[in-house]
């Protein structure tokens, strides 16, 4: 090469160690910075969860009503906070409760939106991260076959941010039409970024950074390191968002804490899991407005930053949720719980409906040829698990998939938790919401089967697990309505009482077209076809067949029907019990056996 050459090569197209403009800040300066009263914040889930800038927005708001809006996919505590410090006016989201390590609804939350102090928008997982796709797109809307004959349909057409029409195109089908939602800023926390702010992390990556894309004055990001931006071209494949929208890095180690941030293949980057005792102990807190407000100010508001906060959680602290996140780290963990297991003649109620779903839901594959289960949270997910487990050993191919983007995944044992951060390495691919719940689930090839939880369900097998006028804000969909919609079947698992199996649900979270099958722990019901009502056609085994239909009726809200021909549902073998308790040792869902 003739040396002016080389000379121009190395002084103009060397690749630079750091490149563009520095966009750093700390915590307190960014949200300064950015966030002003009466804005909507899209508060981002996107593989973690912006604990320390949640953090930071209350120190800087308690107290003076800025009446944010905030849109996310899941609100619970330590979000709670921001209820509770007045900084919200509203909601938009799918889901309002405590989540980890199970779903129940929040104390303080739901009297608030009851009493009208907060609004909530329900929308479903899938239908809110399309809001930002279209967003981000600069569109105005996004189709979709969610939310078409619930009572969402109507709440947000009343709104203006739902339609539902008739294909233009001459499908003859039906859809709806989701507005795009344009936050004034998002906040997200990812693994790594550089200066300039492009964002690197893993997935699964739950609605994406779609958020970020469309907001207008762009995203504030806290990261667990900064990097170089060779270290980001190394690694470009992890790049999620691009620093032309971010307006803000932050560089805040355990930034996601209480929960977690899954590890990567990337030695500078180490994983550390959910803080299970710590967020037990925030939930507890979190149920009375006096122990709420006393561990905000311990926990935020006396807390000045990201550093004085992880010195507060302590180095052993710190190194044990690093050790949870190992892959492995299960089996330590049942070994402490083995206590709980249990014998084999000793069954709960909870046990016999698992397995009882379980087995309806592998029948049901082998006869229909579902390739695929999505389930929702607590039995109806363990009944899934159970179910593939089962196929597989006989060698059907089916596979689970998680909504916010596991697809193939084994569960490991010792977490009943369907998101948790141990499934992640033995899924076969890690995407978003869009791809599992709107192609993989729902899309032209689907051929899933559905298995879900309900708060209530109705003769019609329609599901409510968002309210109850007057008496209880409930959680919200998450992915149930999407699943109802699409899925080609649903079976639904759910405890019987007569305040949950009721004549008609006061609001549909999702309608009962494809709920085909309900599993109690007092028999199994089901229709005929879509617009029939639910039968019961099956009790357990064990006791006399006249007394199992009377416990059944006695605990039913409508005038039930009984098939002529009752099958007898056989109890638990040691194998299934074993297994289905291997998956729940804490007992969270199955129930314990002193009860």
């Amino acid at each position: 090469m003739r040396p002016e050459y080389t000379e121009l090569l190395r002084r103009r197209l060397e690749l630079p160690l750091a490149e563009g403009p520095d966009k750093t800040a700390t915590l307190e300066a960014a949200v300064r910075r950015l966030v002003e009263p009466g804005q909507t914040l899209w508060v981002g889930a996107a593989h973690g969860r912006p604990s320390a800038l949640v953090r930071e927005l209350t120190r800087q708001w308690w107290g003076r009503q800025p009446g944010f809006t905030l849109a996310l996919t899941g609100f619970g505590s330590p979000l709670t906070a921001l209820v509770l410090g007045g900084l919200v006016r509203r909601l938009i989201t799918t889901f309002v409760g405590e989540g980890y390590p199970f779903p129940v609804p929040q104390a303080l939350v739901g009297p608030a939106i009851l009493s009208g102090a907060v609004s909530v928008q329900n929308w479903s997982m899938l239908t809110l991260p399309l809001r930002a796709l279209a967003g981000a797109m600069g569109v105005p809307f996004m189709p979709t076959r969610s939310l078409l004959g619930s009572s969402m349909e109507e709440d947000n057409a009343r709104d203006g941010d739902f339609v539902a029409v008739d294909d233009p195109l001459g499908s003859g089908e039906r859809v709806g039409l989701v507005r795009a939602l344009v936050p004034d800023v998002a906040l997200f926390h990812a693994w790594a970024a550089d200066r300039a702010g492009n964002v690197l992390t893993a997935a699964p990556l739950n609605e994406n950074f779609y958020a970020a894309m469309a907001a207008r004055r762009g995203a504030i990001v806290s990261v667990e390191k900064l990097v170089s931006t060779a270290f980001i071209r190394r690694h470009a494949g992890l790049v999620r968002l691009p620093g032309q929208y971010v307006a803000a890095v932050v560089e805040a180690p355990f930034g996601s804490h209480p929960g977690g941030m899954y590890g990567m293949d990337v030695p500078e980057l180490e994983g550390y899991a959910e803080d299970l005792e710590f967020i037990v102990e925030l939930r507890r807190a979190f149920r009375r407005a006096e122990t709420a407000e006393a561990w905000v100010r311990e926990w935020m508001l006396e807390v000045p930053d990201q550093a004085a906060y992880t010195a507060k959680l302590g180095y052993q602290r710190l190194m044990e949720i690093k050790g949870r996140a190992a892959t492995d780290a299960w089996v330590a963990e049942l070994e402490m719980l083995r206590d709980n297991l249990g014998p084999d003649d000793r069954v709960t109620p909870g046990e016999r409906m698992v397995v009882t779903a379980a087995r309806l839901l592998g029948a049901k594959v082998r006869a229909q040829g579902y390739r695929t289960f999505l389930a929702g949270v607590g039995n109806s997910n363990l009944a899934a698990w159970l179910a593939a487990y089962t196929l597989k050993a006989d060698g059907v191919d089916v596979e689970l998939m998680a909504e916010t983007g596991m697809v193939g995944y084994l569960p490991r044992p010792a977490e009943p938790f369907v998101f948790s951060f141990r499934n992640f390495p033995s899924s076969k691919m890690l995407t978003d919401i869009v791809h599992v719940m709107g192609i993989f689930m729902g899309g032209r090839q689907n051929r899933c089967l559905g298995s879900l939880a309900a708060g209530q369900v109705d003769k019609q097998g329609n599901i409510n697990s968002t309210l109850i006028p007057g008496v209880l804000y409930i959680t919200g969909s998450g992915g149930a309505n999407d699943i109802a919609s699409a899925a080609r079947e649903v079976v639904v698992s759910l405890a019987q009482s007569r305040t949950r199996f009721v004549d008609k649900v006061p609001y549909v979270t999702a309608p009962g077209r494809r709920v085909s099958t309900v599993v109690s722990d007092l028999g199994v019901f089901e229709k005929p076809d879509e617009h029939g009502e639910l039968v019961l056609t099956g009790v357990p085994d064990g006791r006399p067949e006249a007394e199992a239909v009377a416990a059944a009726r006695a605990a039913c809200g409508w005038e039930l029907r009984v098939a002529p021909a009752l099958h007898r549902h056989a109890a638990p073998t040691p194998d299934e019990l074993r297994l289905t308790r291997v998956f729940d040792p804490r007992r969270y869902f199955i129930g314990g056996l002193d009860g």
